[in-house]
This record gives C-alpha cells, structure tokens and sequence, in this order.
C-alpha cells in the first residue's frame, strides 16, 4: 500500500470534519465530491459572501464546529498563513509557524520506498539556532501523527562534522547542541551534508558511529532556500510525491495549498489535516483512533 493510500484508510477511521473556504474552485469541490464519496472525512463548505471567508473558517476551527481547515488553492500562501497566525494562533510554547513536506520516494537505499520529511521548506527564511530547533521539535511531533514511525533527525549542511566551516555551520552546531537537551530522546545529529545523512555507506566514512547518519529520515534544512530547492529537485527529477507545505506549530490544524494544486493533492492534504486532529484538541466524536504507521 502506498503512503497516501494509507493516509486515507487511517483518515476514514477518525470521522474528523474539515472545512473548505474556496469551494467554488472546480478543484476543491471535485475533491470535496471525491471526499464525501469515500468518506476520507466529512467536507464542509464554506461560503463565499458576508466577509473574509478565510476568517470565518478559521472562527469555525477555533469554536470547535470543525476539525481542521484545507485553503490556497485560490488564496496566496501569505494569506493563509495570516489567517492562521491571527484567527488560529500557535500552540503554546512554539513561537515560529513553520512547515514540512512528506516526500513519498522510491528505493534508494534499499529498504523499498520511504517517506522523507523535509522541513522547513515553505515558511522561515533564515531560521537562527533556537528556530532551527523548534523546526525540527515541530517536524518530529507531526511525522510521529502523520507517518506514524519514529524520527530520526538529521540537520544539514555543507559540512559534516568539522569538514567545513562558516557562520551557516556554526548555526547548525548551535541547533544541534539545544535539540539534544531539548529532546533527548530523539534520535538526532548534525551537522551532517546530505549523503551522510541518507546513505549508510557515506555515513560509514564521513560519521562514524552517528545516531542518524545512513537512516535519518526528518531533514533539517539550514534555510529556506536550500530546503525549497531540495524538495522541487528531488520532486521533478526522482519523481517523488511531494506532499505539502504542511503547516506546524498552530494550535488546530489549518493547511495550505499550492495555488496550482491538483485535485489529488487537496485529497492528501486533507487526509494528513484529519490526521494532524487526531488528539489535537479536537472536540469532534471520531469513531475510532487510526495510528498504526503508514510505512
């Protein structure tokens, strides 16, 4: 079974209510169409007319009318966010909304095909060390929801382990040393470059005996830029599913969308937002607990 087949099984299990704020999109409402159809979740529409209907999904999210809120497809990612950050605020303790993506990839490393988290690829430029570490502690929390395995968390540089230098590098190192106390019991290391975080055989050579390195499986980009570009390289040219920019750090759920979002995609961010309700707050009955891994 594929991931995102999978995320609909478990999503179907929870019963969670997610509204709509642009249903007049030929998209979303074929999605919305789709959804009830197999009841993945129960759609609700909301209106256009009477004001900001961005708003007034999010006044539904906070008053406990619905589970969580999927928008983008018409309005900009800025305007999302704001909503979010205004109408939905942050969960408390977090102080940066950020995002992951779940990069569904083929066999590369011979355990058939994984799920990737990248983060932060959507929302924080330049992320100092404290950010870097919330990024990470936010990624963790939604891959254990959403993927449903352990983390394993690799922050990332052009340099592993001393091998280079520079201001970046020394962020990195920085985030790495607050992560460690701040969550121990995760598997973490850095800095790490790319193929010491993924390959076991590079990470042999470059990170002997490394908590992450040859199996991480959260990736922690040292910047926006370098996340962005990563997650569209490895989109376009491996073909993976890329699903996302998947919104943490809110206290309920809200997900964004890519205004050039297909059909399927509004289908996956709406099984991973009903996921993400899951024992969030939610005040909706859902008729069984879904958290086996989608692995």
């Amino acid at each position: 079974m594929t991931f995102t087949a999978c995320l609909e099984g478990r999503a179907r299990r929870l019963g969670r209510r997610i509204a709509f704020p642009e249903g007049d999109d030929p998209r979303v409402a074929e999605a919305v169409a789709v959804l009830r159809r197999r009841e993945v979740v129960d759609p609700v529409v909301v209106e256009a007319g009477g004001g900001d209907v961005l708003r007034r999904a999010a006044g539904m999210l906070t008053e406990g009318v619905v589970d969580g809120v999927v928008a983008g497809a018409v309005h900009t990612s800025a305007e999302v966010i704001r909503v979010g950050l205004r109408g939905v605020g942050l969960r408390p303790g977090v102080r940066t909304l950020s995002s992951s993506f779940f990069m569904e990839v083929g066999d590369f490393r011979g355990r058939g095909s994984e799920v990737l988290t990248f983060t932060d690829a959507g929302v924080v430029p330049n992320p100092g060390p404290r950010s870097l570490v919330e990024i990470a502690g936010e990624a963790v929390r939604l891959r254990r929801r959403v993927v449903g395995d352990e983390p394993r968390v690799a922050f990332l540089s052009y340099s592993t382990r001393g091998s280079g230098a520079g201001r970046s590098v020394k962020r990195v190192r920085q985030a790495v040393e607050r992560f460690r106390e701040a969550f121990p019991e995760v598997s973490a290391d850095g800095e790490l470059q790319a193929d010491a975080a993924l390959i076991p055989e590079v990470a042999r050579v470059k990170a002997p005996g490394s908590v992450a390195g040859g199996s991480a499986n959260v990736l922690v980009f040292p910047s926006l830029d370098a996340g962005n570009i990563a997650y569209k390289l490895v989109e376009r040219l491996a073909g993976a599913t890329a699903l996302g920019p998947i919104l943490q750090g809110l206290r309920f759920p809200l997900n964004d969308l890519s205004r050039g979002a297909s059909v399927e995609d509004i289908l996956h961010v709406a099984a991973i937002t009903a996921l993400m309700a899951d024992g969030s707050g939610s005040r909706s009955r859902a008729r069984s607990p879904a958290r086996h891994a989608c692995t």
